[in-house]
């Protein structure tokens, strides 16, 4: 779906709101669904559950969406620092290799070239690597005392989470001070009351932070339209959106 995002005659510049009037939320569900990232129909998740909205990160396939993306995770991280959420002293993001790679790279550049902050960028390999440089891991060295934040895209069983922070415990004794998502599905997991980002901020002691909730999502998507003026969430679409949060909302 394309939202209404036709060029502006001189006249309606002159007149439209300011970016900073657009909340981070409604900025954030342009991007995805402007991306192709997000999607709203009929969809069947490996889990097995029929879900009426589905992310895709690998939507974010040239230079411009990455960038723009890690522009949102430097937002996010910038904005939990000023809250306390998260240190200001942060030394490396570090994105679990496939698609948090990217993620890492992007949200570090970001940081430091809109918030001066020069934090590092690492990376794991799936293998250890025998020659060269060797190793395990790519970019900034994890190394005791270091901080290191977290960043992924969407969380679903929090795998990605409980195999790299034994594989960077395993080599230094480091702080893992958060991890920031792209999106909360909201969902309770398999076989339990709470969500997977609930359980890994219970298991592991460090705050998930989302860019967006999914109720963020449908909230924006409500009040949002087609090319054509139309809603882009059809009343059908409304309700399955509701039915699925009832169901599965954590």
């Amino acid at each position: 779906m394309a939202l209404n995002n036709e060029k502006q005659t001189d006249a309606e510049k002159q007149t439209a709101k300011p970016k900073s009037t657009i909340s981070s939320t409604q900025a954030f569900t342009e991007f995805l669904l402007n991306s192709g990232a997000l999607k709203f129909g009929d969809f069947t998740l490996k889990s097995g559950r029929q879900s009426p909205y589905f992310v895709n990160a690998g939507a974010f396939d040239d230079g411009a969406k990455i960038a723009t993306l890690g522009a949102f995770y430097a937002q996010a991280i910038a904005k939990a620092m000023g809250d306390g959420t998260l240190p200001t002293d942060i030394d490396t993001i570090f994105g679990p290799a496939y698609k948090g790679i990217p993620l890492a790279v992007a949200t570090s550049i970001a940081l430091n070239a809109s918030f001066g902050l020069p934090v590092g960028y690492t990376f794991d390999r799936k293998e250890v690597k025998d020659h060269g440089d060797g190793g395990l891991f790519v970019g900034t060295q994890p190394r005791d005392g270091m901080k290191i934040l977290l960043v992924d895209d969407v969380m679903t069983a929090g795998t990605a989470v409980r195999q790299t922070v034994p594989k960077i415990k395993n080599v230094a004794d480091a702080q893992i001070v958060g991890l920031v998502l792209s999106v909360d599905r909201m969902e309770k997991a398999k076989d339990s009351d709470i969500s997977a980002v609930q359980a890994v901020e219970r298991d592991f002691g460090f705050p998930v932070i989302p860019i967006v909730t999914v109720k963020d999502i449908f909230a924006e998507a409500k009040v949002m339209t087609d090319t054509d003026g139309s809603p882009l969430l059809s009343a059908e679409l409304s309700a399955s959106a509701d039915a699925y949060l009832q169901k599965y909302g954590a």
